[in-house]
């Protein structure tokens, strides 16, 4: 599970600017991941910058658009990639290797519908991206900061879940999943508070692992073991 954001949110949930800016978590790379860096990076990479992104003329074309926040090694997301070239897929991840790493992958896979940032996430959705320019966000296995008094760091708050709407296209899509049961309800509260959204679950509060979510080794790992896992789903209706 990775640490997606570095943003720090009040009690109420309204999202609290630390003074020192987000600092790149580097970790160790192979050489692997290192030569990925250095020759996809410049084809895939998106630098941080202020301005917005004009996500047609980035990908060369007009197509549906996915962003996932906090994609790990990346092996999921560049396995949706492949499986669906028609749309567009934007990564965030601020793990320098697991960058190297999903480049490394994406190549190896021929993926040319993929784009990769290694940035904080709230500071990508302030700055970078457009409104209503997803068709789905996705956020799956955050961090859960599982102790009581950390929960305040958790991403899903009321305040970026407001910033996410703005970003997504009337009757997009939040995909949120999650092995805590707790952040599950965490998230299902903050959600159902938040304006503008409906949970697009039909029976009961969560929806069964839809087919373009891959099947983590991890998940794979915690269905034997007895752990659950819950995808919630809310839709931008407003």
């Amino acid at each position: 599970m990775t640490d997606v954001n570095q943003a720090d949110y009040t009690e109420d949930g309204h999202y609290k600017r630390k003074i020192r800016s987000f600092v790149r978590r580097e970790g160790r790379l192979t050489k692997g991941q290192e030569k990925a860096l250095a020759e996809q990076w410049p084809v895939m990479g998106i630098e941080f910058s202020a301005d917005r992104l004009d996500l047609d003329a980035l990908f060369g074309r007009s197509a549906p658009r996915v962003l996932e926040i906090g994609f790990g090694m990346g092996a999921s997301l560049v396995a949706m990639a492949k499986a669906a070239p028609g749309q567009d897929f934007i990564g965030i991840e601020v793990h320098t290797p697991g960058v190297g790493a999903c480049l490394m992958a994406a190549a190896e896979a021929g993926v040319g519908n993929l784009r990769v940032m290694c940035h904080d996430a709230v500071e990508v959705f302030e700055q970078m991206l457009p409104e209503q320019s997803l068709d789905r966000v996705q956020l799956f296995f955050p961090d859960p900061w599982h102790k009581k008094r950390h929960h305040k760091r958790r991403i899903v708050q009321p305040a970026f879940v407001e910033m996410l709407r703005s970003k997504l296209k009337i009757g997009g899509e939040f995909h949120m999943a999650t092995d805590w049961e707790n952040y599950a309800e965490h998230m299902l509260e903050v959600m159902k508070a938040a304006p503008g959204y409906a949970n697009a679950a039909t029976e009961g509060d969560y929806m069964p692992r839809p087919d373009y979510r891959p099947l983590t080794k991890f998940e794979q790992r915690g269905q034997r073991l007895g752990h659950g896992v819950w995808d919630l789903i809310f839709t931008r209706i407003a």
